[in-house]
């Protein structure tokens, strides 16, 4: 099945760690192609159309939205677990302007499908989080605005249902995810990019710092296959929440010794900065049961990573910054 040959379609967020991957993904499928970014168009595909424009605007939405198939709305605000308590609402109010913008845009302009991007942030710190028991918990204060902002854009995709009988939606919530093109800033950047850089730094023989006691455990899940999870949901016309990650917790301190090894130097834990919640996993049943599998495994996903770093030195400050613009 092919279901996207020669058909338009919209990503959000395009340029960015997702985006890329889908995009690469969608024209391997025949896709026509339309991104839209705040980024720059750094080495990037010849045959996508590349649209810069702010989607907390209504008007830009309902502009890129025009003969559109099928909507991928990948675009988010990604940064360190700390941001989220030091500038939050540089989270909260752009997220609930641009979900709220495409999702109502890509209504009215009549698009076959949507694909809306939540998060694992939506649920309470748990072992394992399940699909169906968002609703029953809050957020954790570590994700409190950026969570409930992921949740709003949820019961928006339920409002459709309800009042307009319109159900051709499917919801991702990813888990923690890394790859190329990812955000390598210290001051903002999710984990494993955050220790790349560290260790990339620290060099041969020398010191990595990692905040905390590396005992929390966590899900990674490789960008490829957070887009080959979205094209799958939109292919099976998946219409329930569905996780993506790979169901199987990682320690930070072995991220950080497989990081640490690759450049030679040592570990020193700072147990004076956080540790964030202790386990947090995704239930995967669901995805799986339908016949979804992972395709890249953590050790060489993060191998993968820091090969593409290293190469990249040019494009690691290409990306737009929420919180320094």
């Amino acid at each position: 099945m092919n279901l996207f040959k020669d058909k338009h379609i919209l990503v959000t967020g395009g340029s960015g760690m997702v985006g890329r991957e889908l995009v690469q993904l969608l024209l391997e499928r025949g896709a026509k192609i339309r991104v839209v970014s705040l980024d720059e168009p750094i080495d990037f595909f010849d045959e996508v159309e590349f649209i810069k424009k702010d989607l907390t605007d209504w008007n830009n939405c309902i502009d890129i939205c025009t003969d559109i198939d099928y909507v991928f709305h990948v675009a988010g605000v990604k940064s360190s677990a700390a941001m989220p308590k030091i500038k939050p609402l540089d989270y909260f109010i752009p997220m609930m302007r641009f979900n709220t913008n495409m999702m109502e845009a890509a209504f009215r302009s009549g698009v076959k499908w949507y694909l809306y991007t939540s998060s694992y942030g939506v649920y309470a710190p748990s072992e394992i989080s399940h699909e169906d028991d968002v609703w029953k918990t809050f957020p954790s204060d570590n994700d409190k605005l950026p969570g409930w902002a992921k949740r709003m854009g949820e019961l928006q995709a339920e409002g459709y249902k309800i009042q307009h009988d319109w159900d051709n939606i499917s919801i991702v919530r990813p888990a923690n995810v890394y790859g190329s093109w990812d955000n390598f800033d210290l001051e903002n950047s999710m984990v494993i990019p955050s220790l790349i850089r560290k260790g990339e730094q620290a060099g041969k023989g020398g010191t990595m710092n990692v905040w905390g006691d590396g005992s929390p455990i966590r899900d990674f899940i490789h960008a490829r296959d957070v887009a080959r999870g979205m094209i799958f949901a939109v292919e099976n016309k998946i219409t329930k929440p569905v996780n993506l990650g790979c169901g199987e917790g990682v320690t930070i301190e072995t991220i950080a010794l497989t990081i640490a090894d690759h450049f030679g130097c040592e570990i020193e834990f700072d147990s004076s900065k956080p540790n964030g919640d202790p386990i947090r996993l995704l239930d995967m049943e669901r995805m799986f049961s339908k016949g979804f599998e992972l395709s890249v495994n953590i050790d060489d996903g993060v191998r993968e990573t820091i090969d593409w770093y290293l190469d990249n030195q040019d494009n690691l400050d290409y990306r737009y910054n929420s919180f320094k613009e």
